[in-house]
C-alpha cells in the first residue's frame, strides 16, 4: 500500500459541502477522516522543551487498532525510560513502569512521560460522542469563517462543550481548514475557562483515505515556555498480533 504525504494547500478552496457546514457537520467529518479501519503501527518521536530543563527526546513504538478501541505505546528512548509503556483497551487505560513492573490506571489527561502530549491524544474517540457545539441565543450552531496563521489559511472556527466528564478538556475551540475540514489548531480550556493548551496540526499523512497528523506541536499555555513537538514516521498498516494489546506483552519486555 502506498502512503503519501498530504500537502494541504493554504490557498482559498471551496468547501466540500458546497455551502458553509454546520458545526455538527464539521465534527462528523473530522471523526470520519481520522478513524482508521485497519491496524496501524508507527514510530513516534517527541521533542520536549521545558523552561530551565533544556530539551528531552522521547522515542516510542506505537500500535493502534480502532475497531477494538485499543492502542499500545512502548518507550525506547531515553534509556532511563526504556520499557515503560501505555496501554488502552476499550474504556481502560494504563501506564506501565518497568522498574516496579506495575500498571497504574490513568485518565486521558495523563501526560506522556512528562511531555505536553496527553494519553488521550493517541486514541480514536469521536467528537460527536463527547461534545456538543456551542449555539447562539437562537439555538443555531456557531460556525465562524475566519483565517489562521501568518499565511491567512481560510478556516472555520467552532467551539465544543463536553457533555461527558471523561474527556481530556471540557471545552475546546477548533479551527478546521475549509477545504478538507481537517483540524489545524485546537485550544483547550479548563472548567474555569483557563486556557490550558494549544495544539497545532502542521502536516497530515493519508492512509487508505483517512488522515493521520504526522507533525504536531503541543503548547502548554498554563506553564509558559513549555512545549512539545511530535513527529510520526515509519507508518505501516500490516495486521498487528492480538498479543500486542495486552499487559503481558509489556511485562515480557521487562524480563
Amino acid at each position: 500500500m502506498k502512503l503519501r504525504i498530504a500537502a494541504l494547500s493554504i490557498a482559498v478552496a471551496a468547501c466540500a459541502f458546497g455551502a458553509k457546514p454546520t458545526a455538527t457537520d464539521i465534527m462528523k467529518k473530522v471523526d470520519y477522516l481520522s478513524e482508521q479501519t485497519g491496524d496501524v503501527s508507527a514510530r513516534v518521536t517527541i521533542l520536549q522543551q521545558k523552561t530551565g530543563q533544556g530539551i528531552k527526546q522521547l522515542e516510542m513504538r506505537y500500535f493502534r487498532r480502532d475497531k477494538t478501541d485499543s492502542f499500545m505505546m512502548i518507550i525506547d528512548k531515553p534509556d532511563a525510560d526504556k520499557g515503560n509503556g501505555y496501554l488502552k483497551v476499550g474504556d481502560d487505560m494504563w501506564m506501565y513502569r518497568k522498574n516496579t513492573r506495575t500498571f497504574t490506571h490513568i485518565n486521558r489527561d495523563e501526560t506522556i512521560e512528562g511531555s505536553d502530549a496527553k494519553a488521550g491524544d493517541f486514541e480514536e474517540r469521536k467528537l460527536v460522542d463527547q461534545y456538543k457545539p456551542l449555539k447562539d441565543a437562537k439555538g443555531i450552531e456557531i460556525v465562524e469563517e475566519t483565517t489562521l496563521g501568518k499565511n491567512s489559511l481560510p478556516v472555520y472556527k467552532i467551539t465544543l462543550i463536553a457533555f461527558k466528564n471523561d474527556v481530556t478538556y471540557p471545552k475546546q475551540e477548533m479551527w478546521v481548514d475549509r477545504d478538507l475540514l481537517l483540524p489545524r489548531q485546537v485550544k483547550a480550556y479548563s472548567l474555569s475557562g483557563t486556557l490550558m493548551s494549544t495544539v497545532i496540526y502542521r502536516e497530515y499523512t493519508i492512509i487508505d483515505g483517512k488522515y493521520v497528523p504526522v507533525k504536531t506541536t503541543f503548547i502548554d499555555e498554563f506553564e509558559k515556555g513549555n512545549l512539545s513537538g511530535m513527529q510520526i514516521t515509519d507508518i505501516k498498516t500490516d495486521p498487528i498480533s492480538e498479543t500486542i494489546f495486552t499487559k503481558a506483552y509489556l511485562e515480557n519486555l521487562s524480563k
